[in-house]
């Protein structure tokens, strides 16, 4: 499950919070942070439903759900440096195998990856992230899927929408289509397959 947002901007609360309805379980969930306060991503671990984290940031701004499940053992942990989680996503939408990067080179992180000297420079190897869904958050969007984002709310989601089988997004506005400028438009319909608009929504930011 890709989860967009970078802490609260770009995040998906309400999308989130009718998965919890929904009542799925068992999920691997990748996301920036690992979740903050007690709602969105934050209460999807509360409830339970995540059984492994994939995250850049786990120990963020008021992330105590995620900290207290974690000293207690109830949920998995996989760190990922922020370049190198976006690429990762982004190889998969692309349909790239992997890359080499020199980020993580000879950390924790690097161990048991493959690695290899490149002009007599050290690398690590790193394998796409597939998602079978995608939770993203945009400003506009049409009934064909073309969306536009608010400035740092776009973060991960258009390599997000990329990267999955199944791209619902939560709009604030759904509009006609022709109405968005095509010079203005990030991600093409082609990678959404749901729109959901909430106009005026409750916690998303």
């Amino acid at each position: 499950m890709l989860i967009g947002g970078f802490g609260g901007a770009g995040h998906p609360t309400e999308l989130i919070h009718a998965l919890i309805d929904q009542g799925a379980k068992e999920l691997t969930v990748v996301n920036n942070n690992a979740g903050n306060h007690d709602t969105g991503l934050a209460a999807l671990i509360k409830a339970g439903r995540v059984r492994k984290m994939i995250c850049s940031f786990p120990k963020a701004s008021h992330s105590y759900v995620f900290n207290e499940m974690y000293k207690d053992g109830k949920i998995e942990l996989e760190c990922v440096p922020q370049g190198t989680i976006a690429e990762r996503l982004h190889a998969a939408g692309a349909g790239i195998g992997g890359f080499y990067t020199r980020t993580s080179y000879g950390t924790d992180l690097a161990k048991g990856k493959e690695t290899r000297n490149i002009d007599g420079v050290d690398y690590v190897f790193e394998k796409p992230i597939h998602g079978d869904f995608a939770l993203v958050l945009a400003e506009k969007g049409d009934r064909w899927g073309n969306l536009i984002y608010r400035k740092a709310a776009r973060n991960f989601g258009p390599v997000m929408c990329m990267a999955a089988k199944t791209t619902i997004v939560q709009v604030k506005q759904k509009v006609e289509l022709g109405q968005l400028d095509p010079e203005t438009i990030i991600t093409p319909g082609i990678f959404v397959n749901r729109i959901v608009e909430v106009a005026n929504p409750a916690i998303s930011s």
